[in-house]
């Protein structure tokens, strides 16, 4: 009976999907940010350095880094002051360049673009000294405006963690708003992917170890999809709709993939499941997926993961500081 209830489930709210889906795209379908860096234009016209300048739309991350191991402390310093927004964004760019370029937007802030609702990518601990770096990647409603219960949940992961682990916490994508089919597809989480792949790409091009993801919700779907191009050493999901994948083979990772979902969270009510690009999926905790799952029976709801004295914190800082 409850196998039946669960499909009769999913034939609704697919038939809900799939007939509301116009309705939805008019109010509440989000744009992912495209295009050069604020700022890139005039970047590109700077001929200070007696060299040509990279692209900063186009330059990998490791050509990133190269290109500012080539500079004197003084010339990187000139573009920090002449092109805050290039540098205060650029993937492989020295740590404490960024930091300095993107300072009035706060403290160690890794990333900041103003453009639309806003990116920003901020860091707890010292990350140019750390053993261990995560990066919690959140689900939807998340922007600059909102980002303070990200910063909180980063903060709470360190503190749990210890101090040679730093966290940052990566607001770093569009993510979906409300109820719509930006939640139910996988188009925002695509362009996610791409960008905290690059992002993860950044981090190695500056000589920093290799990330755990703690990936939310949404959140979880833009993992799921980064998963074969990022040298993450784990991915840990959490309220998960899905990862866009049938098993943890599927990812195509060598990372080890960790799962929680408390029995409070609504995200069970949640068919698992993918048909006509709508829907994210198996899910992650169940046993055919194949990933590690962790305690959540004391997680209150869904946002409360990283809740202090419970044990999914316990598990996600030994997951962090690298004793799980």
């Amino acid at each position: 009976m409850r196998r039946f209830r669960k499909t009769l489930t999913t034939a609704v709210l697919t038939t809900l999907l799939v007939g509301s889906t116009a309705g939805w795209a008019s109010a509440s379908s989000e744009s992912a940010l495209s295009g050069p860096l604020p700022g890139a234009a005039a970047w590109l016209a700077d001929d200070s350095l007696d060299k040509e300048p990279l692209d900063p739309t186009t330059a990998s991350p490791s050509e990133v880094a190269a290109f500012f191991a080539d500079l004197t402390d003084a010339q990187q310093q000139r573009l920090v002051e002449d092109h805050p927004t290039v540098v205060g964004n650029l993937d492989g760019a020295p740590v404490n360049l960024r930091y300095e370029a993107n300072a009035p937007a706060g403290d160690q802030v890794l990333a900041y673009d103003p453009r639309g609702r806003g990116l920003i990518a901020q860091v707890v601990g010292d990350l140019e000294n750390a053993t261990h770096v995560s990066v919690i990647v959140p689900g939807s409603d998340i922007d600059i405006s909102t980002f303070d219960g990200t910063a909180r949940r980063a903060a709470d992961l360190q503190e749990e963690a210890g101090d040679d682990t730093a966290v940052i916490a990566w607001a770093g994508y569009t993510t979906p708003t409300g109820i719509g089919p930006d939640l139910a597809t996988g188009r925002l989480a695509e362009t996610g992917a791409e960008r905290l792949t690059r992002f993860t790409a950044g981090l190695d091009a500056a000589g920093l170890p290799d990330p755990s993801l703690f990936c939310h919700s949404y959140g979880s779907v833009v993992c799921g999809l980064a998963a074969s191009d990022t040298d993450a050493s784990d991915i840990v999901v959490m309220g998960s709709p899905g990862m866009r994948a049938v098993d943890v083979t599927a990812l195509d990772t060598d990372a080890h993939i960790w799962a929680a979902k408390s029995p409070d969270d609504w995200i069970d009510r949640v068919p698992n499941v993918e048909v006509l690009g709508l829907g994210h999926g198996a899910d992650p905790t169940s046993p055919d997926f194949g990933a590690t799952v962790l305690p959540a029976d004391d997680v209150p709801a869904h946002d409360e993961y990283f809740t202090p004295g419970t044990s999914t914190l316990t598990a996600f800082a030994a997951i962090a500081d690298g004793d799980l």
